[in-house]
């Protein structure tokens, strides 16, 4: 009769060694955000939603004008009004700033919360940062539309 010698196998199962990466990869999940830095990702992010934003505005009170029989491009200054607000229009797109009252410049119509903005500051600017700004230059005539700007940094 031949006696088999009974083998002491040596280190992990398979199960146990899928069950350490699956730990790991949870640590590392809590941990990455703590070290890595996204606010300039998130700040970069808000400047392009505001941008959008501001230009979004811009072209749809533009439209309204442009539709409407007391405004036009060739107006130096008209009011519209969206959703229940006066916007002062210079050269068919909204003012930078309010130019009669109760209108409102580009701020209002964009309806911009949550940031740091003056509108009574010509050219308008919204500030997420010291380096991230969104700035709306008004139409200087009906053949130069607003300019729609600022610092991208961001960081």
């Amino acid at each position: 009769m031949t006696v088999i010698a009974a083998r002491k196998e040596k280190g992990f199962t398979l199960i146990e060694l899928v069950m350490v990466i699956v730990i790991l990869g949870i640590l590392a999940a809590f941990a990455l955000p703590r070290f890595a830095d996204f606010g300039g990702d998130a700040r970069s992010a808000s400047r392009e939603g505001i941008s959008g934003s501001i230009r979004s505005a811009s072209a749809i009170a533009h439209a309204k004008c442009l539709a409407s029989d007391s405004c036009s491009n060739t107006d130096a200054t008209a009011t519209i009004t969206l959703e229940g607000v006066t916007v002062d229009m210079v050269h068919g797109y909204p003012a930078s700033v309010p130019v009669s009252s109760p209108g409102v410049g580009i701020g209002g119509a964009a309806q911009v919360d949550g940031v740091d903005f003056d509108e009574t500051s010509d050219p308008f600017t919204v500030t997420i940062a010291s380096d991230c700004t969104v700035t709306y230059t008004q139409a200087t005539s009906a053949t130069v539309p607003p300019v729609i700007g600022g610092d991208e940094t961001c960081s």
